[in-house]
């Protein structure tokens, strides 16, 4: 899968959840549904990306992002 198919996607899943006051609460519901719903490649691409840049994620998909590397690290 492209990386800017991810982007878009997790671009798409933040447009959903911006709508919610509570920052914290949002950037928890785009994580969870990544870690949900995306497979574990697709999560390593995003988490890469991230890394280098993160060219065209939003700000909340951005520590949603940093929030899964976190924990992808402590797993390791």
């Amino acid at each position: 899968m492209h990386i800017e198919n991810l982007v878009y996607m997790i671009n798409q899943i933040e447009s959903f959840y911006r709508s919610d006051p509570e920052q914290a609460v949002a950037v928890e519901g785009i994580r969870n549904h990544v870690r949900r719903f995306w497979e574990p490649r697709m999560r390593k691409a995003i988490i890469a990306h991230l890394e280098t840049g993160g060219a065209g994620l939003g700000e909340l998909s951005a520590m949603a992002v940093k929030l899964l590397a976190e924990e992808a690290a402590a797993v390791a």
